[in-house]
């Protein structure tokens, strides 16, 4: 069957949100995620531990339990993984929605793999984390240049530029000289994100300090070769010699497919879709839009913990009007 009443994009935590209290008033829903289950935390780095606690992280009134006060990556993956299966969430994997053309009562989706879903109801949640903010320097698309860090093994003994100044930078920084690297940062502004995590930030900032990190504050990466890094700093442009560019710059919405179902972008520096606050309905009529996807480019605003209820809302309006 492919005629819906609701279909969710997106299975990370507010798509599954979404999903749990659609399931629970009896909405006949599905959810299209185009790669794994919550696949936004499982490209996460291996060792991460987020920033909330974990009961900041739990939908469905399911509790998450974890080691430590802080939970791990693993620990999420987990616990996601035994929501969507003790709810038994209707879940479509490594489908990929390209195009949505409204109808008279509905939609159609038409996905990669030549299925052809039909919806009265969509809910987008699919979240930023798949589409990094690129340099746009020569050299970016070189195997060497990571958008994404997994892991500190490969960079041991290697000459690693990191780009960027909040979390990831700072976290991958301190991981990869830990392992053994030799880690170089170019810090776009004067100084470190200051709400880097609390137990983060002055390691880092010491390491710096201390000469083990070394960091081109005010800088920028002109260029980037096999075998070096070009950077604009105060004192003139430099080249150093490189191994590996781990560009930690950010990650944004996929604006692009918004625009392309006729979602409206606010006209400033943040870039957020036009959505009714009270019920997360967006400029199309019947088409909600849920998760971190709302902030726009501000994507330090939103996170799980403060997403968690836009299922709840959506669904709310969506019973409202039947």
């Amino acid at each position: 069957m492919n005629n819906y009443e609701l279909i969710i994009i997106g299975a990370g935590p507010s798509g599954i949100a979404c999903a749990i209290a659609a399931q629970k008033a009896n909405i006949n829903y599905l959810v299209v995620e185009k790669a794994c289950l919550v696949n936004s935390i499982y490209n996460f780095p291996v060792n991460m531990t987020f920033f909330s606690t974990s009961e900041r992280l739990e939908i469905g009134e399911i509790p998450f339990i974890s080691h430590n006060e802080k939970p791990t990556r693993s620990e999420a993956l987990e616990y996601y993984r035994r929501i969507a299966s003790s709810f038994k969430l209707n879940i479509l994997y490594q489908t990929q929605v390209n195009k949505i053309v409204k109808g008279n009562n509905n939609f159609t989706l038409n996905c990669n793999n030549e299925k052809v879903l039909n919806a009265k109801f969509i809910i987008l949640a699919t979240g930023y984390f798949d589409n990094p903010k690129f340099l746009n320097v020569k050299g970016e698309m070189l195997p060497k240049v990571k958008h994404y860090y997994d892991d500190a093994h490969p960079y041991i003994n290697r000459k690693v530029v990191v780009i960027g100044a909040a979390n990831s930078a700072c976290d991958v920084a301190l991981e990869t000289w830990q392992k053994g690297a030799e880690v170089t940062m170019v810090v776009r502004d004067d100084k470190l994100y200051q709400k880097v995590k609390y137990w983060i930030l002055p390691n880092i900032e010491n390491r710096i300090k201390e000469g083990s990190i070394n960091a081109y504050f005010n800088s920028e990466v002109l260029e980037i070769t096999q075998s070096f890094v070009s950077i604009k700093t105060p004192d003139g442009n430099i080249e150093i010699e490189n191994d590996y560019v781990l560009a930690m710059t950010g990650y944004k919405p996929n604006f692009d497919f918004l625009e392309s179902i006729g979602i409206i972008l606010q006209n400033d520096n943040a870039k957020k879709p036009v959505i009714n606050e009270e019920t997360l309905e967006s400029n199309i009529e019947n088409i909600y839009i849920a998760g971190v996807v709302v902030s726009g480019l501000n994507t330090s605003e939103l996170f799980i913990e403060n997403t968690r209820d836009h299922g709840q809302i959506i669904i709310n309006a969506i019973l409202s009007k039947a």
